[in-house]
């Protein structure tokens, strides 16, 4: 940009600065402002959006960065995110409309930046991976939610003092560990991330629960906070009776002496 004052102008000529400006193809004007271009003609531009097309108002002096900023409310694309083209050539956001031969009704051919539209898609298949993952871990909740109840008969069960087969602490442990392992398979990001780590930490604390009452079910004393150790010693008769009496000591019929006899 190059600035110069009107000298030698006669009559009432004001001095004052002029903003100059290279214009595209070298051509040196004198820089416009925004009233300028407000106050310029007003033109209808067609730009066309993939199977889109949207009709933008604009005043003919603007630049090209000027329409992608009324396109972003049109379109939802950032000016950044946009590449617009005019008779087959990119132009740049400082290039004017009326400069490169933009009037009424031309047609501009408006396309998403490629790294935009690719980032898009990343976040997209993220967004849906979430999801997915987000599903999968509801999926395994419900059922560590049904698997959950059952525990909770169980526990009933043994607290009340009913004998409950050890085959159904097993058989629910195992259950318990195949939807673990199903957690285990899930790749999950975000929320979906969260929620898995709260359901493994449901499971290993039913299965803890499980052996727990397995191990007070088989041998319900041990688990009484006032419980007695019973030791019980059988004696067996000639009879093959037993007997919950202490055993009587025997008198040995072996004598210890320190006699010690030497040998040649």
């Amino acid at each position: 940009m190059k600035k110069s004052s009107c000298k030698g102008v006669v009559g009432n000529a004001c001095k004052e600065e002029i903003d100059w400006e290279v214009r595209p193809g070298g051509m040196l004007v004198q820089k416009r402002n925004a009233g300028e271009a407000a106050s310029s003609p007003m033109i209808k531009i067609k730009v066309s959006h993939g199977s889109y097309h949207h009709y933008i108002t604009i005043p003919a002096q603007s630049t090209f960065g000027d329409l992608k900023r009324v396109l972003a409310h049109e379109t939802g694309l950032e000016p950044k995110e946009q590449r617009l083209l005019f008779r087959g050539k990119e132009k740049e956001n400082d290039e004017c409309l009326h400069m490169v031969g933009v009037k009424e009704m031309s047609k501009v051919i408006l396309l998403e930046d490629p790294a935009s539209k690719e980032k898009k898609l990343e976040e997209m298949k993220k967004d849906q991976g979430i999801l997915k993952a987000y599903e999968a871990v509801a999926k395994v909740k419900s059922e560590v939610d049904k698997l959950s109840e059952k525990v909770g008969t169980l526990e009933t069960a043994v607290h009340g003092g009913n004998k409950v087969a050890d085959k159904e602490f097993v058989v629910l442990t195992e259950l318990l560990m195949v939807q673990l392992l199903k957690l285990d398979a899930i790749e999950a990001d975000g929320e979906a991330k969260v929620q898995r780590r709260i359901e493994v930490c449901r499971i290993h604390s039913f299965v803890e629960t499980l052996d727990n009452l397995k191990a007070r079910n088989s041998n319900p004393f041990n688990n009484s906070t006032n419980s007695v150790s019973v030791t019980t010693k059988w004696v067996a008769f000639e009879s093959g009776v037993g007997s919950l009496s202490a055993p009587i000591a025997l008198q040995s019929s072996t004598k210890i002496t320190q006699d010690w006899e030497l040998f040649d």
